[in-house]
């Protein structure tokens, strides 16, 4: 075996194989004593499980905490800090990972002693994403760590922490190039960015995207880059060009302004049979689809890609023609299960209505029933709802499927006489109900399953954490809002601004806060900051122009002149959009009130109990083995109320220990849980949530976990520290 010694910017003499292939799989074990996690999901099939042992059941009541590093500290902490989603990786005893503005950094991951930093923004204009994760490739002595900020992926020395110049432009490629075929079209204009990375197959980078959810959306394509030089090798349109199959899907030409259909949940590689599978979202614009009918593919689809060229061997649709906004929201998960007596390569995709299916990897086909069901087809003036939809048999949904009179919480008569009387006012009975003027209840936004999710060990068991929470959905007649506008300011809020925070601006809870008196708590000069870079679920509006933005300002803090409000309609911006309806944007007739949670008059969720749950689900037979809450509410522990579970963002991992690890929770826990039966063997207090998924490791022979404290997640503490856990 050959060694190379090196002399890094590290500043220490290191002494590393040099024969780590770029087609390596799974764990590397370079260094005696060392298991790394070297993938985003644990290895290339997104399964999130370790073969480690040594933390098991008998002892992981005595892990302590091993050591802690200040990401945020790298940020300078200066303002409010965004929250930490990333799940870092480890390589040759190597922890990488992000900071909560997007700082790439690398540490010792026995002793969380800093190596080197590297800050994407260091000569350019910030624009704050969530970040999931990074990649790690190596070449002999050439090992790169892919990972992306804002509009960038970057290429970065993994030894040294320096841009690799041969990638791109000095280790820089701008991920909007080649998204448009219209040359004179300024790709500034375009929100591109990538929360969840991709996989690396040999010297290929295939990702996916995310993008606005508005008429300004570009296009969902996933992409393969070459590694070493950035160069795009080949596109698939997720939303099909003359030419291509699944054209017919969607009206004639409807490609040059409708965007979205992207994959940025992430996506995993079967090596062997060369090939990607992920899932799309939804196409633009969420919730109203007049301009789009058909079927629209390849929305909302599982998707099988030669990882080589692109094209496409299989898809699966899981919701035709959405309006519910129900993207497949995270990684598929590879597993080989037994199915009729024979063992079969399959593909899971967990959703955020809370159902799962398992298909041939091979074929695609379900290897559980599956029903299609005629649903409600009455919408919105211009809406084509398709007729008929999926249904799983087999396993069961781990989340509810439709709001009903007898979920209505009971947690106090008033509460329960409140969400009473608003459930009464709205349409209910089908999770396909059209969204309508008249507004309607349902789960599904906030999953189900989420963008952490699952874990799955190689019996065939899938570890499935799940939200519980209705949302209130209403849309608005955006031609008559636009007659009652009285300002460009209000007209750039339309635009812009009313889908999440409301049109009357009180937003929609934590997650979208009121904008009433933001006066209060911002300067103008912070909004314009925010608006310009984004900040944590808030994406940059860079694409809108500057002086647009200090409009928008003005009227956000109630500070418009007469002039202006009076002042010609028609300059550069949405204003001119809504008025002359030009292709891109596209602007809808309707528009949606905001992600809107639903909540009792204390802001407790409008459901009864489990508000959160943790399931295990056998694969083999789709038959569940335990089912679980996840998370509490101390206040209401306190008062004698079993554990409710609560919301939860991030994902699990499983063990050879037998032991499942998940944060994620809004108590700002980490629990570890027996595999075998869903009891809570141990537990601990983070210093700010853990809205990340954790990793497992092993450094010179001793096991390490790790989580992203990076709180923030609907008003929650700030945090910003990442935190590993070891034996004494």
């Amino acid at each position: 075996m050959k060694y190379i010694i090196y002399l890094g910017s590290i500043g220490v003499l290191g002494l590393l194989f040099a024969a780590i292939s770029p087609n390596q799989d799974e764990t590397y074990t370079d260094q005696p004593g060392n298991v790394d996690w070297v993938h985003y999901g644990g290895n290339k099939a997104g399964n999130r499980y370790s073969p480690l042992t040594q933390i098991n059941l008998d002892n992981v009541n005595q892990l302590q905490v091993a050591w802690t590093f200040d990401a945020a500290g790298l940020d300078g902490k200066t303002g409010r800090q965004p929250e930490i989603q990333c799940q870092p990786i480890v390589v040759n005893g190597v922890l990488y990972g992000t900071t909560p503005k997007l700082t790439l950094f690398a540490v010792r991951a026995n002793t969380g002693e800093k190596l080197w930093a590297f800050d994407p923004f260091s000569n350019k204009q910030a624009r704050f994403n969530p970040n999931r994760g990074v990649l790690y490739w190596a070449d002999g002595p050439d090992r790169r760590i892919l990972f992306t900020a804002g509009p960038t992926l970057f290429a970065i020395n993994a030894l040294t922490g320096e841009p690799v110049a041969q990638f791109g432009k000095n280790g820089e490629v701008d991920l909007r190039e080649g998204m448009l075929n219209d040359p004179a079209f300024d790709l500034k204009k375009l929100s591109v960015t990538v929360t969840s990375p991709g996989v690396i197959h040999k010297d290929l980078l295939v990702m996916g995207c995310t993008v606005s959810e508005y008429g300004d959306a570009a296009p969902g394509h996933v992409r393969a880059f070459d590694i070493r030089t950035g160069q795009i090798r080949w596109t698939f349109h997720t939303i099909p060009q003359p030419g291509e199959a699944g054209y017919e899907t969607w009206p004639k030409d409807v490609y040059k302004k409708i965007g979205g259909a992207n994959n940025w949940a992430g996506m995993v590689l079967d090596e062997k049979r060369g090939m990607v599978y992920l899932g799309t979202g939804s196409p633009a614009v969420d919730f109203y689809g007049g301009s789009r009918a058909g079927q629209n593919l390849y929305a909302d689809c599982i998707l099988a890609l030669n990882a080589e060229t692109g094209k496409m061997k299989w898809y699966y649709q899981t919701v035709h023609h959405d309006l519910w906004d129900r993207d497949l929201p995270c990684q598929p998960n590879l597993i080989t299960v037994k199915h009729n007596g024979k063992l079969v390569d399959a593909v899971e995709q967990s959703t955020k209505d809370g159902l799962v299916y398992v298909l041939d990897r091979d074929t695609g086909a379900s290897l559980f029933p599956v029903e299609e069901r005629s649903v409600p087809t009455s919408g919105l003036p211009g809406e084509q709802p398709w007729p008929n939809q999926r249904f799983p048999l087999k396993p069961a949904p781990f989340a509810r499927q439709v709001f009903t009179e007898a979920d209505i919480t009971d947690r106090t008569p008033e509460a329960h006489a409140f969400v009473k009387e608003r459930f009464q006012k709205t349409r209910s009975g089908s999770k396909f109900m059209p969204p309508s003027l008249e507004g309607t209840l349902f789960f599904g936004i906030g999953g189900g399953a989420e963008w952490g999710g699952n874990a799955a060990d190689p019996d065939g068991i899938l570890y499935q954490n799940s939200n519980e929470m209705v949302w209130d959905l209403t849309m608005m007649d955006l031609a008559a809002r636009n007659a009652e506008i009285a300002s460009k300011g209000k007209s750039l809020y339309q635009a812009n601004c009313a889908a999440c925070h409301g049109v009357d601006r009180k937003g929609s809870g934590q997650a979208y806060p009121s904008l009433v008196d933001i006066g209060k708590r911002l300067t103008g000069q912070d909004i314009q900051a925010i608006l310009k870079t984004g900040r944590g679920r808030m994406p940059s509006f860079e694409h809108i122009s500057e002086q647009d933005r200090s409009t928008l300002v003005r009227f956000l803090l109630n500070t418009e002149t007469k002039a202006s409000e009076t002042g010609d309609q028609h300059s550069a911006g949405a204003p001119t959009a809504v008025v002359q309806k030009a292709e891109f944007p596209y602007i809808p007739p309707y528009i949606n009130n905001g992600w809107t949670r639903f909540v009792d008059p204390d802001g407790y969720p409008a459901v009864k109990p489990p508000w959160g749950t943790l399931n295990a689900i056998d694969l083999n037979t789709g038959e569940y083995l335990w089912k679980v809450p996840l998370g509490e509410f101390p206040e209401l522990t306190k008062k004698g109320i079993p554990l409710t579970g609560t919301e939860n963002y991030g994902g699990p991992i499983v063990t050879a220990g037998g032991l499942v690890f998940i944060a994620a929770t809004y108590d700002e826990r980490i629990r570890a849980f027996d595999r075998k039966t869903g009891r809570v063997v141990w537990e601990y207090q983070l210093p700010a949530g853990g809205f990340a998924t954790p990793i497992t490791y092993q450094v010179n022979g001793k096991q390490y976990v790790v989580i992203a404290a990076g709180g923030v997640k609907n008003g929650h503490k700030p945090g910003g520290s990442y935190i590993a856990f070891a034996l004494p």
